[in-house]
């Protein structure tokens, strides 16, 4: 299937401000690309590209003050399957995990594993290995947690999550992340578009979504705590061991988030030729 995505988001600073934007889909998704996908910006600034410590595509620019907006618009190819269900994956030793995996078995910002640990031990040490556990973890997460708008939380973190039970796809997402790592289950942030794709429309306004990604098996597998079953779709963002790493933008400075749309939709397959991948 094609799909179509894309955003303008207003940003408002007083004064030149500079900011890091985590905004281009990830590396592993371009060769998916119909049409460009770049960053756009409504006033003259320039933009420095370059390559997080996590592989992400990411931007530096210098914010002007007053109000810019930034945009992209681009159509994807997507195979059209739900996340793959790996039942049989297995969950490995850690003395036989690759190096660069062993930093998201630690505790992060908003993966205060420390605070979960014994809850975790206590809860999840009688399920079998591998991705049984990490099922029953989300499930756990996804009946603990209520997804509620109005309860969102920048500075919540995963125990935040767990005390509150209440909050957005990114709460999911870091509770499990945490219980995951305290099982010794590599887990790691996700970010990007998941749009209502083989599923009921969602009335709320579309948003970027946030999901996770374990390692078993020798490879990273898609998890989603918040809708706890496979989803058609998803396009990656970025990863990180938390939303830090993957946040849209970080601002040196005060900029306010005065306009905010995103879009990401199947394209009909009589209208793919004709449409217009971002109204203006």
């Amino acid at each position: 299937m094609k799909i179509r995505a894309g955003f303008h988001l207003g940003y408002e600073c007083i004064q030149p401000t500079p900011m890091l934007l985590a905004l281009n889909i990830h590396p592993s998704r371009r060769a998916d690309l119909l049409s460009e996908q770049v960053l756009t910006f409504d006033r003259p600034i320039e933009a420095w590209e370059y390559t997080d410590g996590f592989g992400n595509a990411c931007s530096r620019i210098v914010a002007p003050a007053g109000v810019t907006t930034i945009s992209t618009a681009f159509e994807i190819y997507d195979s059209g399957q739900p996340d793959v269900v790996p039942d049989d994956a297995v969950q490995h030793a850690i003395n036989d995990l690759p190096d660069e995996v062993l930093v998201f078995l630690l505790g992060s910002r908003y993966c205060d594993t420390d605070r979960l640990a014994d809850f975790a031990w206590a809860t999840f040490s009688s399920t079998p290995l591998g991705w049984a556990r990490v099922q029953a973890i989300c499930d756990f997460v996804h009946d603990h947690i209520t997804f509620d708008y109005l309860k969102a939380d920048l500075l919540r973190t995963a125990h935040g999550g767990f005390v509150d039970k209440a909050g957005v796809c990114r709460d999911f997402a870091h509770l499990a992340i945490a219980l995951c790592r305290c099982m010794n289950i590599p887990a790691r942030y996700c970010t990007g578009y998941l749009g209502d794709i083989g599923v009921p429309v969602d009335p709320n306004p579309m948003d970027f979504s946030a999901w996770f990604e374990v390692f078993l098996g020798g490879h990273w597998h898609t998890v989603d705590a918040r809708h706890n079953t496979p989803r058609i779709g998803r396009i990656l963002m970025g990863t990180g061991r938390d939303a830090t790493d993957v946040a849209m933008s970080t601002a040196f400075g005060p900029a306010v988030l005065c306009r905010f749309e995103v879009i990401t939709e199947e394209v009909p397959q009589e209208a793919a030729d004709k449409a217009d991948p971002m109204p203006s």
